[in-house]
């Protein structure tokens, strides 16, 4: 009986190294189309489609939110729902497009009714964000919501008192943000959300990123 691909060694190191010697740009396109056909856990039998991510080979700053919702998962690109709609709002106040950025997610498939992902799923689906890592090399990651924070930097750490402030670690520069999908429903963290982008525009500047 073949063991549930969560509970045998999967082959993170493989995955996280996909790629490696390719450029960039080839890499991950590479990446994306292992994650269209991954079926390392369950959500792969009830997505519609995978969500690899979109933006720059060669981005300083990565968002990463949870999981696609009902309008990722039907179009395979990440924040393109209400919440996409407010991150490309925010991300234009301080200057940027997507054009100039990564945008993924910790899962790439959509949980069934937008539940959250459990951290088996979260495992199983960590090779592709560390490869994607690798491959792009941000200076500055940005953990959108709990679940991008607990797997990104530290599963004990809570959004809402380390949301804004940069988290060093491993070389990367971790600045943590509401997810904007929690921003839609509540003004407090709209305006929470705009001050922590308009302060990530800062430290761009500092670092000499911009």
């Amino acid at each position: 009986m073949t063991e549930p691909a969560w509970e045998r060694e999967p082959a993170p190191d493989e995955r996280a190294e996909m790629g490696k010697d390719l450029p960039p740009e080839q890499a991950l396109a590479l990446l994306a189309a292992k994650i269209r056909v991954c079926v390392e856990c369950d959500l792969s039998q009830s997505r519609t489609q995978a969500v690899p991510g979109e933006g720059s080979a060669c981005a300083k700053i990565m968002f990463v939110g949870e999981a696609p919702g009902a309008v990722e998962d039907k179009t395979g690109r990440p924040f393109v729902g209400p919440s996409g709609k407010l991150l490309d709002a925010m991300l234009q106040d301080i200057g940027l497009e997507r054009a100039d950025v990564f945008i993924g997610n910790v899962n790439r498939c959509r949980p069934p009714g937008n539940r959250d992902p459990l951290a088996w799923e979260v495992a199983a689906c960590n090779p592709w964000l560390q490869a994607q890592l690798r491959v792009i090399g941000p200076k500055i990651v940005c953990p959108m919501g709990r679940f991008a924070l607990e797997a990104l930097v530290d599963p004990r750490a809570k959004i809402s008192k380390v949301h804004g402030q940069p988290i060093e670690k491993e070389g990367i520069l971790y600045v943590p943000l509401f997810h904007p999908a929690a921003a839609l429903h509540r003004q407090d963290l709209r305006d929470t959300l705009l001050a922590d982008m308009r302060g990530l525009k800062e430290l761009l500047v500092e670092r000499g990123l911009w």
